[in-house]
């Protein structure tokens, strides 16, 4: 298994990073949800949960300056990611305070087994009228919810 990146090298000019093909443009009229801040009191033990635990990629790991620092994740199959910050106080919201991020899956028990297997406390999965739900936290109590809509295939 290729092992992944912790950091990310920040270039002098931004003209030195390559583009990026697979991401599909930005179109006029376009409002893309690409990245929610996660509020968290320890980034080191929130990126271990998100990237161990729930098999999220890390994009991006910088400390661009004195005092900040960004992580990105992407869960598996996403094109939103999620960001830890620390230092930037623009996204400052007291850690624990999200609640309800869906993480939308084909087989929510299959979903949920992997995530228990991996440490994560995942509440049983409930019917609600046809579509199905299962609830976890993260180490701050961030809520997440897996989702499942049989008709989405």
């Amino acid at each position: 298994m290729t092992e992944r990146p912790t950091t990310t090298e920040i270039p002098d000019d931004v003209y030195d990073v390559p583009a990026d093909t697979t991401s599909p443009p930005v179109r006029p009229g376009a409002l893309l949800l690409e990245l929610i801040p996660v509020p968290v009191t320890d980034l080191d033990q929130a990126k271990s949960f998100y990237a161990e635990r729930l098999g999220f990629n890390v994009d991006v790991d910088v400390r661009p300056s004195e005092g900040v620092r960004i992580v990105q994740l992407t869960p598996p199959g996403s094109a939103c990611s999620i960001t830890l910050t620390e230092g930037l106080g623009a996204l400052g919201m007291p850690p624990g305070t999200l609640r309800g991020l869906h993480l939308v899956v084909a087989d929510i028990e299959a979903a949920r087994a992997e995530l228990v297997e991996r440490g994560v406390d995942v509440g049983p999965v409930e019917d609600l009228g046809g579509v199905y739900y299962a609830y976890f936290a993260d180490p701050d109590g961030n809520t997440w919810t897996l989702q499942h809509m049989p008709w989405r295939r």
